[in-house]
């Protein structure tokens, strides 16, 4: 099995090495990801300059550009072969209800996904890489896992406690939950004394209830939530047509 691994923390993140040294046992990998931390870039490509590949000292590929940038350049320009599967992470910090709009690691499996690739996004709920060896033990466990009554290819979002190997609870299937809105931005001053502003942290849990990825977590299971790609609204969809009729 080919893997290729890709991030929105860095290559030099410690997620997607521990990611990287456990895949490594079970499959042939490849690691493009981008050289400086992406996070919150979503599924943004660069079309405003050219981007640049380099090769690490430890064999990973780094790119001057966002995570779907680095899966995009390694299925259509880098790689000879196309991999069996794309993997994103292991992020640093959950990717849980709407935050997977905004996220680069979901955003580098989607777009494996969008080639045709089965593909999966993994994320520690929690920042600071607390038990980092038992979320990439619990990764590689889950993609040998056969999943072949899913429909090709997968798209998956799994988020994995911040718990030691032997405290992880069992893989859940789960919706996405919702946050509340945004808490405010953050002003502050730059040195010559102008006003900047910082995006404020992301809202608290609006639904949270029973089968979300948010209560499976909180509860010390594994939230494995299959993703689409399809925004069409079609009950609106109906109504809209009735409107315009």
């Amino acid at each position: 099995m080919k893997i290729l691994i890709s991030n929105d923390d860095g290559y030099l993140a410690p997620g997607i090495n521990a990611l990287a040294d456990q895949l490594a046992t079970i499959a042939e990998i490849v690691v493009v990801a981008p050289d400086s931390n992406r996070s919150g870039s979503s599924n943004s490509l660069t079309l405003d300059r050219p981007l640049r590949v380099m090769r690490a000292a430890n064999g990973f590929y780094s790119i001057n550009g966002t995570p779907s940038d680095c899966v995009h350049i390694a299925l259509t320009g880098l790689l000879e072969e196309k991999p069996d599967m794309v993997v994103s992470g292991i992020n640093q910090g959950q990717n849980m209800g709407d935050d997977t709009l905004y996220s680069g690691t979901v955003a580098a499996a989607t777009e494996g996904f969008l080639f045709g690739i089965p593909a999966i996004a993994f994320s520690q709920v929690d920042y600071g890489w607390v038990n980092l060896d038992a979320a990439a033990r619990a990764a590689k466990d889950f993609v040998m896992r056969r999943l072949d009554q899913l429909d090709r290819p997968i798209l998956l979002n799994v988020n994995i406690p911040n718990l030691p190997y032997e405290d992880l609870q069992r893989v859940v299937p789960t919706r996405l939950g919702k946050r509340h809105e945004s808490e405010a931005v953050i002003k502050t001053l730059d040195p010559h004394g102008n006003e900047i502003f910082w995006i404020g942290p992301p809202g608290k849990a609006k639904d949270a209830g029973e089968g979300t990825d948010f209560h499976a977590t909180a509860n010390g299971c594994i939230s494995v939530t299959p993703l689409q790609i399809d925004l069409t609204h079609a009950s609106q969809l109906e109504r809209l047509r009735q409107a315009l009729a």
